[in-house]
Formats: structure tokens, C-alpha cells, sequence
């Protein structure tokens, strides 16, 4: 069991999420970075679709009451374990009573840690990832219980550890095709879209990211139609809305590029005052 003493800003348990329901208007949901949730889960010993907790700017304050094997991904937020720093990428066997702390954030924003077995809360509609309106917490709360699989003394014989390509965390160009709606742009604003340097506004989280930079817009709205995590919407006020993985199933906003699976890992790393571009694949 791992108890939280500290919930951080924004902490949820996602999978890779939740497929099948989008007819009923279900979210996917699931992990902002699947590649960072899929390099700590590999380091575990786990599926990469076993459960995480995804921490977004400040991490949580953990207790172990079981002895786990855990390992960090993604953004570094100066993870501590019992006050002593330690590394992301890196898998680590933790003793019952252990705390898990974190300190400043120092690059990216969203990080993810595994535990052996993967956390092994509620399960709704086939997945653990929690969202408002399909599972009972939409995120975790100071207090709660999460229960994970108990660890055999002896079991991580040597720290496991990688050295990965994190890159795209860094990376502001993001890669994208065509939307359905693209080719009803002007060519100027084609042209716009694919030069312009957009700022991420503060009005970003796991639904979707606003863009700062206004584009002319003189297209009609469509009639609802089908959206997915990294469509990116062109509102009647001219600003570009990224969709991300809580993003909801239709929208009626002009969609004008569709980002690549991979591009959306790095946009999950993104936050407010991030500058941002679009390049074709």
C-alpha cells in the first residue's frame, strides 16, 4: 500500500486508457506521455499498460507501507526518496515506511512513477485511469490508499537503469498532418499556421492546451463531428486548441491539423510561456 501524505498539484493514476466507449461520449484518457510511462513501467518489470501515477508541475509525498520496486520517467522534478536525491530512469527497491518526496521542478512537467506491478486501484470501463464522471476520484487526495502488488525481499538483485532519448521534452516543433477542415483555410493562413511561433497560454491540462496567438479565422463552424487527442481546433476567436487525452469524443470547431501520436508526448511536457511550431511530417 502507498499512502498519500502529499497530492501534489495535479496527480491521477492513468493507464494507457480507456477504449471502446467513445460512442457514448467516454474519453480515451489515459497517460500524457506514453513513452515516459512505458520507459519507467519496462524498468519494473511491468506491462506497459500496467497503471502509473502521473504528476503534473509539483510531485506527491508518498509513504510506502510495503516494500515496492519503483522507478521515475519523464520530468524531473528532483525526486528524493527518505530526503536522499534520486534519479529518474532508474529502477530502485524501496523498504516499507519509505517516504517519496520531490522537490523543484527542473525540466518538463508531467512525471510518472511505476511500481512493480503497477498500482491496482479501482477499474472502470476495462482501464484504471481516473477522469471526472467515470471513476469515483477524479484525482488523488490527501489520504488516500493506493494499493500496489507487496514485493519479495530480494527480488531487484541490482538497480536496473537506461539511458533514453528524452530529447523531445525539449523539442518545440511538433509534427502534424492535415485536418479535415485545412484545405478550407485561405492560403495566407495555411501559410501562418506552419511559420507562426505559438505561446502555451495558461489555459492548459489534460483536456487541451490554448494556443496565445490568434489566426484571422473567417470559417464557419462544421456540423459536430468526430475529435481525438491531438486534434488541434480553430476557434471562432482565431486561437488554436490543442486536444488532449481527456479531450472530449465531438466538437464543432473547424479541425484543422491532426498531431502525430508521438508529437503528443512532447506537448505533454509543455506548460504556460512555452513556445511551440508546427511541421509537416
Amino acid at each position: 500500500m502507498v499512502e498519500v501524505l502529499k497530492p501534489g498539484l495535479y496527480a491521477t493514476i492513468q493507464d494507457k486508457g480507456r477504449f471502446g466507449f467513445q460512442a457514448y461520449g467516454v474519453p480515451y484518457a489515459g497517460v500524457m506521455d506514453p513513452y515516459a510511462a512505458s520507459v519507467a513501467n519496462m524498468l519494473v518489470g511491468n506491462d506497459e499498460d500496467a497503471a502509473v501515477l502521473e504528476m503534473t508541475m509539483t510531485g506527491a509525498t508518498l509513504q510506502f507501507h510495503s516494500a515496492a520496486i519503483i522507478c521515475l520517467s519523464g520530468a524531473d522534478m528532483s525526486p528524493m526518496l527518505n530526503g536522499h536525491p534520486i534519479e529518474n530512469h532508474k529502477a530502485l527497491r524501496v523498504e516499507k515506511d519509505s517516504v517519496l518526496s520531490f522537490g523543484g521542478l527542473k525540466r518538463g512537467f508531467r512525471c510518472y512513477l511505476a511500481v512493480s506491478g503497477g498500482f491496482e486501484t479501482e477499474k472502470t470501463m476495462t482501464s484504471r485511469s481516473q477522469f471526472k464522471g467515470v471513476t469515483n476520484q477524479s484525482v488523488i487526495a490527501k489520504g488516500d490508499v493506493l494499493p500496489i502488488m507487496a514485493q519479495v525481499k530480494g527480488m531487484l538483485q541490482k538497480h536496473a537503469s537506461i539511458k533514453i532519448n528524452d530529447a523531445y521534452m525539449d523539442a518545440n516543433t511538433i509534427e502534424v498532418f492535415k485536418g479535415p477542415e485545412f484545405d478550407k483555410l485561405s492560403r495566407e493562413q495555411q501559410t501562418q499556421l506552419l511559420t507562426q511561433v505559438f505561446t502555451v497560454s495558461k489555459d492548459n491540462n489534460r483536456m487541451a492546451y490554448q494556443l496565445e496567438q490568434p489566426l484571422e479565422n473567417d470559417l464557419d463552424p462544421i456540423i459536430t463531428s468526430l475529435v481525438l487527442p491531438g486534434t488541434v481546433q480553430l476557434t471562432p476567436s482565431g486561437h488554436l486548441i490543442v486536444l488532449m487525452r481527456d479531450c472530449q469524443t465531438t466538437g464543432g470547431y473547424p479541425r484543422v491539423l491532426q498531431l502525430k501520436e508521438s508529437a503528443m508526448r512532447t506537448m505533454a511536457q509543455k506548460f504556460t510561456g512555452n513556445k511551440v511550431c508546427f511541421k509537416w511530417l
